[in-house]
């Protein structure tokens, strides 16, 4: 509590206490395209005038105790474009049925204090890349307001772990977090955001909070940064839900790059060959020079960006035996795929994917790997 509390604090004082830099090179370089590579920063681009307090003030006393979260926790740079979305009947109907679960003892991830964690992770003048999710993890210890993104010491989920494997095909010096981890902040603190469609969950009942709200919201989230951020950005869209929701988007302003789920049950129809980290680098890069480009490592002292990662990988063991490394990791995950368990799970279709799938598949590898230690 003593992290939102800080937060919190700093939110009223107007930010987030992580702004970036007035000439910073994150918030400065989508105020225009740069004509080359290595060219120099374009001017920081004025940010959105939200007079907060005054905002505050209009509000009745019964908005304001349903928004106390709102409030409190989403960042200035989104408050100020969603104020009137998260005043309209249906928000506050939103609202009032969370309040419901609460009072009747429902427990609901992520923590309150996480729902609204993307937005402060990543403010809307630090968006570059869109990774579109689905429904929150809804297990213990996992949701905490990104998209894919779980905390230690929760180990990677199915989905996230083939995307590393996406990942270490287009960046061979990529190297997934230690002990398993699946912790995506550094990713958001560059600008990657990640959002999940639904933002709350019933505990352990997979899309308990579904058409109740947050689908027009999150949409509403999409559709601004679509149209305000005018210089361009990437959107990821992995799933046919995930594709439904970047259909309306300016293909010629914006990079848009879809995919079959990372879920086990779809990833090997195209999602590990997808390329769509690099694609998405390459992309950043000839629009908006060196500096758009993201660093997609998660380990300290590694890094993704195109001149390092270079040196990096001809020190090492070179591209040719990673990829192949890669390959037989691909071919292990298909084979523990193949338990009981498992196939009671492919039944379902990639549009159906969701973090349930994700705690069945967990569960079918644990019961695989177990296997496979007693055979030996």
């Amino acid at each position: 509590m003593s992290t939102l509390k800080r937060k919190g604090e700093s939110l009223t004082n107007g930010g987030d206490g992580k702004k970036p830099k007035a000439n910073g090179s994150i918030a400065s370089f989508f105020s225009a395209p740069k004509p080359a590579r290595g060219a120099a920063s374009a001017p920081a681009s004025p940010a959105v005038k939200f007079d907060k307090q005054k905002w505050l003030a209009g509000l009745t006393a019964e908005q304001k105790q349903l928004l106390k979260l709102e409030i409190d926790t989403l960042h200035d740079s989104w408050l100020a474009l969603l104020k009137d979305d998260i005043t309209s009947k249906e928000f506050l109907e939103l609202k009032k049925f969370l309040d419901r679960e609460t009072n009747a003892g429902r427990k609901w991830f992520p923590p309150k204090e996480d729902v609204y964690s993307w937005s402060r992770h990543t403010p809307f003048h630090n968006v570059k890349v869109v990774i579109v999710g689905q429904d929150p993890y809804h297990n213990d210890r996992q949701a905490h307001g990104l998209a894919f993104s779980v905390r230690p010491p929760t180990p990677a989920p199915p989905s996230l772990k083939n995307m590393y494997i996406a990942l270490k095909k287009d960046y061979p010096t990529f190297v997934p977090p230690p002990n398993r981890g699946g912790l995506l902040t550094p990713w958001a603190d560059r600008g990657v955001l990640m959002l999940n469609t639904c933002l709350t969950v019933r505990a352990h009942e997979a899309n308990s909070h579904s058409n109740r709200g947050w689908e027009r919201f999150t949409q509403k989230i999409i559709d601004l940064v679509a149209q305000k951020r005018t210089r361009g950005v990437v959107f990821m869209a992995w799933g046919t839900p995930a594709g439904k929701r970047v259909q309306k988007i300016d293909r010629q302003r914006h990079l848009i790059l879809q995919s079959v789920h990372p879920s086990p049950l779809s990833a090997s129809r195209g999602f590990f060959d997808c390329g769509h980290f690099k694609m998405a680098n390459e992309w950043l890069i000839k629009r908006y020079g060196d500096e758009g480009e993201i660093d997609w490592a998660l380990t300290p002292g590694v890094t993704t960006k195109a001149v390092a990662a270079t040196v990096a990988g001809a020190s090492v063991n070179g591209t040719k035996s990673v990829k192949v490394e890669v390959k037989e990791e691909i071919k292990s995950e298909v084979k523990e795929m193949n338990g009981s368990t498992a196939v009671k799970v492919t039944k379902k279709t990639e549009e159906d994917v969701d973090s349930e799938d994700e705690a069945a598949l967990e569960e079918a590898l644990r019961l695989a790997e177990e296997e496979v230690k007693k055979a030996e």
